[in-house]
């Protein structure tokens, strides 16, 4: 598929959890922002390129996987290989031209370790409160200060509480 530019994809997953009514972790959710994924993009074109003609996932290097497990965990799941195999087969595959699967994964963690929302969010005093709420702008601004780009936020409705976003 043709792309432009890559779609850094974080998910804060105390919330992914609650969505999925089948938390991942039972003792206590990460505390912070894991990777969802990194997903080859364009600007014309709203629906990126998905499900490239490619080369098969193949289980990475055991140092890979362990940073991988703490920085793209399946928090939905629980099998960290079966949705890093996904993420492949539907962005990974598309951006072959450019990042083949060992880069791809390569380039994601090195991607997570740099743009560490939770720390920007915690020295801009953004943390995990059981009442405080903020502004879309509140979390943009430092964001956008820290990595040189605009972010672009996205709040899934909470089924089993309606009312909180």
């Amino acid at each position: 598929g043709s792309y432009v530019y890559f779609q850094f994809v974080q998910q804060w997953p105390p919330v992914t959890c609650r969505f999925s009514g089948k938390p991942s972790y039972k003792h206590r959710p990460l505390q912070i922002f894991t990777i969802h994924g990194l997903w080859p993009s364009n600007y014309s074109n709203p629906r990126r390129p998905s499900n490239c003609t490619g080369t098969q996932f193949k289980q990475s290097s055991p140092q890979l996987r362990s940073k991988l497990k703490i920085s793209w965990p399946d928090v939905e799941g629980g099998n960290d290989t079966r949705f890093w195999e996904m993420e492949w087969n539907k962005h990974g595959t598309c951006s072959e031209e450019s990042l083949n699967q060992m880069q791809y994964f390569q380039r994601s963690f090195a991607m997570w370790r740099s743009h560490n929302i939770t720390e920007i969010l915690k020295n801009a005093s953004i943390v995990p409160h059981p009442t405080k709420t903020w502004k879309y702008s509140d979390i943009v601004s430092p964001t956008q200060k820290a990595i040189k780009r605009t972010p672009l936020l996205r709040c899934k409705r909470d089924k089993a509480h309606p009312n909180i976003q």
